[in-house]
């Protein structure tokens, strides 16, 4: 009985232990499933996004895909027309090293100097030497050749992959014109400066877009999810710029700045009856390749588009045209020179200090004389003499596709004091741009009438054919055609006679005119007499003018007046023009 009652007693104390574990276990399940519920809620709703975006990255394949930037085409007028590109693409490659992969770093190195005898052997092996490292980038801009013999050698852990660059065959030449396409503040390149800048969004193009589902191998699923928008390549362009005339004069350019020491330089040469410019440079120049290799970020400026400055007595044949289209002075008439002008307080003088007696409106601008260029500007009055300034397009931007284009300033002739005419007159006080003053003498070269610059002859679609073409526009008639031809007759006589025989090309007839302008001083009031812009504006032949031109030289330092600077520029550039343009000569020596 005993015995009985203790199996009992113990039965009952097993069952009471094991009702105890069943309750903690049951309490601890609903426990766990409790978190297990909670982090399921979390992971679904506040982090879904989170999640989601990580899903779609282990399943889906998205990829902007980049157009083909368009090309920028010369043209060689000596073979009907034939393109040249100026500005292309060019695959390179980026040389990079996983270090992890690499055995002897120091033999690897030795190798890589062999092809490409640049890059620092030390630097190479530092970078490789590197423990745990799986990314090292080497060299960019790597060409095909040293690619090939690279990969020739088969060196472990040494890799390429392929980039995608702007290139710039005739390097430096045209560079202000051009412009490149470089980093801005942001993480993709664009067009900077000049034309990649001016038409950064026709050359660029439109991006693609690619995102299709993949599966975990990183295969396409075909039944899955597949957006596709095709890229857009940019428009080509086909400048009126003659390769053989622009590399000739952008040559000849940086020679005479290097010659006379001077800050800087620059050339226009356009097409008098259409406005089409032929060439376009500035000195100092950069190579566009290698943008980033320059002193002074200054030197991307076109100072042909955005180089404002005082044109001094180049002016002195616009004032005159404007005399004789309102037929207050003919090439004959005359007026006594007593060397100087009062007006109120100031006193203008020549530019030699001297009085020359009496003298014609040609002698004028023979010898350059201001008191002749107020003269005849007095003959028609300050306002009729500022409606001319604007009719001849100054104060204005052309309308050129490059960035920074500048309008120069003349907003001296609209106040009423007549010292800002009188001082305009021979082209001080007013400020113009190069490309302003060559469509300015191409009025006199083109029976008068002003034709608007264009420097792009045509656009073409990525397959080739053609987009769009300009056509000649002619802005308006601001003298007659008897006008410009009597001053063009005078002009010839300045290069006969006076300070402009060194622009001189034997067997033609050459018009132009000389100007040394004063340069404002940069410590105070009034000019610098030490620091001069030579120019020289004109065009040739007379009798059926193929070409307009402007040189400018800035601050030379061996001599002073543009007569021993940019007329002997002008005139070898010139000279180069006729023979290149096949021109027959016009007059027996």
């Amino acid at each position: 009985m005993a015995s009985r009652r203790g199996l009992k007693r113990r039965f009952l104390d097993n069952s009471s232990k094991k009702s105890d574990r069943l309750r903690y276990l049951s309490i601890g399940v609903v426990f766990i499933t409790t978190i297990i519920a909670g982090r399921v809620f979390y992971l679904q709703v506040p982090q879904h996004a989170v999640y989601e975006a990580l899903a779609e990255n282990q399943h889906a394949l998205e990829q902007e895909i980049a157009p083909e930037r368009g090309i920028i085409y010369a043209q060689n007028l000596a073979e009907d027309g034939g393109l040249v590109p100026l500005a292309s693409n060019r695959n390179y490659w980026l040389l990079y090293a996983v270090p992890d992969d690499i055995e002897n770093a120091s033999e690897v190195a030795d190798q890589l100097v062999e092809v490409l005898p640049d890059l620092n052997r030390e630097e190479v092996i530092a970078k490789m030497s590197k423990p745990d490292d799986l990314y090292e980038e080497l060299a960019t801009k790597v060409e095909e050749d040293a690619y090939n013999k690279i990969v020739e050698k088969n060196l472990r852990g040494i890799y390429f992959t392929t980039d995608r660059i702007r290139y710039y065959p005739e390097k430096n030449i045209g560079s202000h014109m051009l412009g490149f396409v470089g980093f801005n503040g942001g993480q993709e390149k664009t067009g900077l400066y000049g034309l990649e800048g001016g038409l950064q969004e026709l050359l660029a193009g439109t991006k693609g877009y690619v995102k299709a589902d993949q599966d975990a191998a990183g295969r396409w699923i075909v039944i899955g999810t597949q957006e596709f928008d095709e890229a857009e390549d940019g428009t080509s362009l086909v400048l009126t710029i003659d390769e053989t005339i622009q590399y000739t004069a952008c040559t000849k350019l940086n020679e005479a700045v290097l010659k006379h020491g001077a800050d800087s330089g620059s050339v226009i040469i356009m097409n008098p009856k259409t406005g089409a410019i032929l060439a376009m440079c500035g000195s100092p120049d950069f190579d566009p390749n290698d943008y980033g290799n320059v002193e002074d970020v200054g030197v991307y400026m076109n100072q042909v588009t955005s180089g404002a400055y005082e044109p001094g007595s180049i002016f002195k044949s616009i004032t005159m045209s404007m005399a004789i289209n309102e037929g207050k002075v003919t090439p004959q008439t005359i007026y006594t020179d007593t060397g100087e002008v009062k007006v109120g307080n100031y006193t203008i003088k020549n530019s030699d200090n001297k009085a020359h007696g009496v003298k014609t409106m040609t002698q004028v601008l023979e010898e350059s004389l201001n008191t002749g260029a107020i003269f005849a500007m007095q003959q028609i009055g300050q306002e009729k003499f500022r409606d001319y300034v604007y009719d001849y397009g100054f104060g204005a931007t052309t309308g050129l596709p490059i960035q920074g284009e500048s309008s120069g300033n003349i907003s001296n002739l609209d106040l009423q004091e007549e010292i800002y005419a009188m001082t305009g007159s021979y082209g001080q006080g007013i400020t113009v741009t190069p490309i302003q003053m060559v469509a300015a003498y191409g009025v006199l070269a083109n029976g008068g009438k002003l034709m608007k610059p264009y420097l792009v002859q045509k656009l073409l679609n990525p397959d080739g054919s053609t987009k769009e073409e300009t056509k000649p526009e002619e802005v308006r008639q601001v003298v007659t055609s008897e006008t410009a031809s009597t001053v063009g007759a005078m002009l010839v006589n300045v290069i006969e006679n006076g300070h402009g025989k060194k622009a001189a090309v034997p067997g033609y007839y050459i018009a132009g005119k000389t100007g040394t302008a004063q340069v404002k001083s940069e410590t105070g009031a009034g000019y610098d007499s030490s620091n001069t812009i030579g120019s020289f504006a004109g065009f040739g032949p007379v009798s059926d003018p193929a070409f307009v031109m402007l040189v400018r030289i800035d601050h030379p330092r061996d001599v002073t007046f543009a007569e021993s600077t940019a007329a002997p520029l002008f005139g070898d550039i010139a000279k180069f023009l006729l023979h290149y343009l096949q021109i027959s000569p016009d007059r027996v020596e």
